[in-house]
């Protein structure tokens, strides 16, 4: 792998635990759900599908 691909990856990385700090967890932190679930755990679980998609097409695309 590329120089640039593992910069992608820490880059992705660093934006990912950017999104999962309290001060941005916070803003989500409400008692009203939504489709019967908490909306911190729909905004976790977000993050945490698009890191995984993310990562997946980095390492598909550009896996030599």
């Amino acid at each position: 792998m590329k120089k640039r691909h593992e910069q992608k990856l820490v880059i992705l990385s660093m934006l990912t635990l950017m999104a999962m700090n309290i001060p941005l967890l916070l803003l989500f932190d409400s008692a009203d759900p939504l489709f019967g679930l908490p909306i911190i755990y729909i905004y976790f679980f977000t993050i945490c599908m698009f890191s995984i998609v993310v990562t997946y097409i980095i390492l598909k695309r550009y896996h030599e």
